[in-house]
């Protein structure tokens, strides 16, 4: 169903790219994307390992997946997973067999780890969970905040495979003492005055036995505009916890002093994490873990669909805590709401699908899915506001005309 306010635009012919490691990064946009917004245009690019991409910027690269792909199942392709970097100088070939994982810090035992020592030394564990960018969504907030202006696409689900953290600090052996971890990757700043991306957990998260490092996804090997050829994964937590191309993993007595966790990707404290708008908060907290949401992924805004005939409505929900529990659906923009069918449940930090079936009379229709998790925790029907556009998890509205 398609829809007048997200739709493709035929532009300049598409060059394919070989696989492996990029020397020439992108290839030419055939098509562009336009975001329902101000200023919504964005160029479809191909990135090695990807297919074409919603390009926010080319350096770094931040590609955003295309909505519809959110419609083809519960798991997000690899070569569609949205890429998010923060530092310009990004890896572009990484020998896996001379990579090594650096664990140091307050520990007995300083380490490094082979790749190839992860995979055969360590009990594998898996999970499926979504990595969203906090500022998904941006590009709808209003008024308009700083940032990458983002559509809905800079989230993806995954089934990850790789090792827990708990079991290498175990192996390091944590001295008394030790309160914080922190994290590095192999990207880095073009200048100096530029401040390293780190970031950190409290070490009783740390080993909490679901944070992980993942040398897999979906099966694969990670691609490498996503972290190849390991990365932290933070289960509930936002992505800027997610540390690509992990080296270094180094164990504090006291909390990291970052830039990026003392200033950047902070958020209101308060239980809303949200300010007036036009306020700045009065105090701040780093931002953690993902807020309850749901999409309506196969109706657009601005579609057309038959009048009076049945037809099922479906999306996907996800939570950052205790998982989804219910999805509710409105067909007439929140007067009344029933309860959708839920799909697998492929664990509590996952996509889940919902669908409902309904049929709707000739004449202008707004739509709504409202998802509730575990804890009782919902989605606010109007949206809250922060200086930096975090976070956000209003009920979208979906407008369509059925005729």
């Amino acid at each position: 169903m398609i829809g007048r306010r997200h739709f493709l635009k035929t532009g300049m012919g598409l060059i394919a790219l070989a696989g492996g490691a990029a020397r020439s990064i992108a290839a030419p946009a055939r098509e562009e994307a336009i975001l329902p917004f101000a200023n919504g245009a964005r160029p479809l690019v191909a990135y090695p390992g990807k297919r074409p991409l919603i390009r926010l910027t080319a350096r770094p690269p931040q590609l955003e997946t295309p909505f519809e792909v959110f419609n083809q199942g519960v798991l997000t392709p690899n070569d569609a997973f949205f890429v998010r970097y923060h530092l310009a100088d990004i890896p572009l070939q990484i020998d896996p067999k001379t990579y090594r994982l650096n664990v140091g810090g307050v520990v007995e035992r300083p380490m490094a780890f082979s790749l190839d020592q992860l995979k055969k030394d360590f009990e594998p564990v898996e999970i499926v969970a979504v990595n969203q960018c906090s500022g998904n969504s941006r590009g709808f907030v209003e008024p308009r905040v700083g940032g990458g202006q983002l559509g809905h696409g800079a989230m993806g689900n995954a089934r990850w495979r790789g090792v827990s953290l708990k079991s290498l600090l175990d192996k390091a052996g944590v001295k008394a003492g030790a309160v914080n971890v922190a994290f590095g990757g192999l990207d880095g700043p073009v200048l100096p005055e530029t401040p390293d991306f780190t970031k950190s957990l409290t070490l009783d998260h740390a080993r909490d036995g679901e944070v992980m490092l993942a040398y897999a996804m979906n099966g694969d090997d990670l691609p490498m505009l996503n972290g190849f050829p390991l990365r932290l994964i933070v289960p509930g937590y936002y992505g800027t916890y997610w540390v690509k191309h992990l080296s270094d993993i180094t164990v504090l007595d006291k909390p990291l002093d970052s830039y990026w966790m003392n200033v950047a990707y902070r958020i209101p404290d308060n239980a809303c994490a949200c300010t007036p708008i036009g306020k700045a908060a009065d105090a701040t907290t780093p931002i953690n873990r993902l807020n309850v949401r749901s999409f309506i992924t196969n109706v657009i805004d601005g579609a057309h669909v038959a009048a009076s005939e049945k037809f099922a409505l479906r999306g996907i929900a996800f939570d950052g805590a205790a998982g989804v529990s219910r999805v509710d659906v409105s067909v007439d923009d929140g007067a009344s709401w029933r309860e959708a069918r839920l799909g697998d449940d492929l664990g509590k930090y996952s996509f889940r699908e919902w669908r409902l079936s309904t049929s709707l009379p000739k004449g202008a229709h707004v739509l709504m899915a409202r998802a509730t998790n575990a804890k009782g925790q919902t989605q606010p029907l109007e949206p809250l506001w922060n200086p930096s556009g975090y976070g956000r998890n209003v009920v979208e509205r979906v407008r369509v005309q059925a005729s």
